[in-house]
């Protein structure tokens, strides 16, 4: 071997092993642990709270700067193991960061990956549900909920219709954590089918359930995220790889189409924390034989790299005043895709939109204030991570001390109860509606 490449190989940190097997709660926490300590200008580790029965619900972020935010970068999140015996995701997303700081250094693209974008990665947020399991199954398990019996994906707020269930520790953790950072993009992942599913979950006239789906005003976004994810993984793009369940097209579907829910994270993380997220189904088993984990790695891989690249789509920067003050909880949205809970500016004046390439006309709303609309052009951008940047400085001067009286936050109320017929992403084409009404005689 030549010097340079010994000496080389003696100063980078050692690559903590990680084999194909179920990681219990003391053996994923040493093999977080060693991984933040052997990797520790690039990594940390810190726990968003605790699980009913007192187990850290653990979190490591992978980025240039991971113990706090920087302007221009985006937050990314990965969330597994929500149903504790939904195990898939759970390996995977250790895989992920074993993956990530082995070649931080070695490989261009992942290095630009992660000094580009602060990944945040959880791969268990019910670790009592895991360890609740006796016997691994394909298909239902008791350790599906938490240590008290609920299911976590029934057990958020809900905008459709009210979700009067008791909170729980490893739910307010989410809803805590996503206040303290400006979550971009994220996916939660679970298993018992093989599909990437998009928002929303729940539905009302408003968002088009009278016609078997509800879409969101970002559908496209929403279907180019699924899209992205389904397409690189080679069972997933098939759409029809479970026996005994649907078939998906593209591997894709909306998730009220599929079935609707109540109280999920992904409808949450939209409405409420401005963050796109999707539910990815990785496995027709639950539960599957440890030596099937290799296989699902080798299928996923590539998704899951892809996937965190797409928090780099649209538009980001940041919203000043006449005298250059960083404005918080001004409003930043595209013209025509109004939010329920309007997208607005974080504490640094910073905000960020997923957008596909194209014209959108920006409105800039400062409370107290006219809006201010701006044409921008996203251009076609491949294999890049950056985001269109664009700030806004608004031609007044604006008292700060107003923005910090504003409450940004929306209630935790069934917004879509009292908004009837469809914004124009919903509406429904008049073949849709042609075949709508002929099911309904016809049934």
């Amino acid at each position: 071997m030549h010097p340079a490449r010994l000496w080389l190989g003696l100063l980078l940190p050692a690559a903590a092993a990680l084999d194909f097997r179920y990681h219990h709660q003391e053996g994923m926490e040493a093999y977080l642990k060693s991984v933040a300590q052997n990797y520790s200008s690039f990594t940390q580790l810190h726990s968003i709270g605790k699980s009913v029965r007192g187990r850290n619900l653990w979190v490591l972020v992978v980025g240039r700067f991971p113990r706090e935010h920087k302007v221009g970068i985006p937050e990314f999140k990965y969330v597994a193991n929500m149903h504790g015996d939904e195990t898939v995701g759970r390996e995977l997303l250790l895989h992920l960061i074993d993956y990530l700081v082995t070649k931080h250094g070695r490989d261009p693209e992942i290095t630009n990956l992660i000094n580009s974008t602060r990944i945040h990665i959880m791969p268990s947020m019910n670790p009592d549900g895991f360890e609740a399991v006796k016997k691994p199954d394909c298909y239902y398990s008791n350790g599906r909920e938490n240590f008290n019996q609920y299911d976590l994906n029934r057990n958020f707020p809900d905008a459709f219709e009210y979700n009067n269930v008791s909170r729980q520790p490893e739910t307010l953790a989410i809803m805590k954590w996503l206040k303290t950072e400006t979550f971009v993009l994220s996916a939660n992942l679970h298993g018992g089918a093989l599909v990437a599913s998009y928002p929303f979950d729940n539905g009302a006239q408003a968002t088009g359930a009278l016609f078997s789906r509800s879409l969101t005003p970002d559908d496209d976004v929403f279907q180019h995220l699924a899209h992205t994810y389904a397409s690189r993984n080679p069972n997933m793009t098939k759409g029809d790889q479970c026996k005994n369940k649907m078939n998906f097209p593209n591997g894709i579907t909306n998730g009220y189409s599929w079935y609707p829910l109540q109280g999920g994270m992904q409808d949450y993380n939209y409405i409420w924390g401005q963050c796109f997220e999707i539910t990815l189904e990785l496995s027709c088993c639950k539960y599957p034989r440890e030596e099937k984990l290799p296989y699902f790695w080798n299928d996923n891989k590539a998704s899951l790299i892809e996937y965190i690249k797409q928090a780099h789509l649209g538009i980001k920067g940041q919203v000043f005043d006449q005298s250059g003050n960083r404005l918080p909880n001004v409003i930043v949205e595209v013209q025509d895709r109004k939010h329920i809970c309007p997208f607005r500016t974080n504490i640094f004046g910073e905000y960020y939109l997923l957008l596909l390439p194209g014209s959108y006309t920006i409105n800039v709303t400062a409370p107290g204030h006219d809006s201010q609309l701006t044409k921008v052009v996203i251009p076609e951008r491949s294999q890049t991570f950056g985001a269109l940047k664009k700030d806004f400085h608004l031609p007044f001067q604006v008292q700060l001390d107003s923005l910090q009286l504003v409450n940004p936050l929306c209630p935790m109320v069934p917004l879509y109860k009292t908004i009837p017929g469809h914004s124009p992403i919903t509406k429904p084409s008049l073949f849709l509606f042609l075949v709508t009404l002929l099911h309904i005689f016809f049934k």
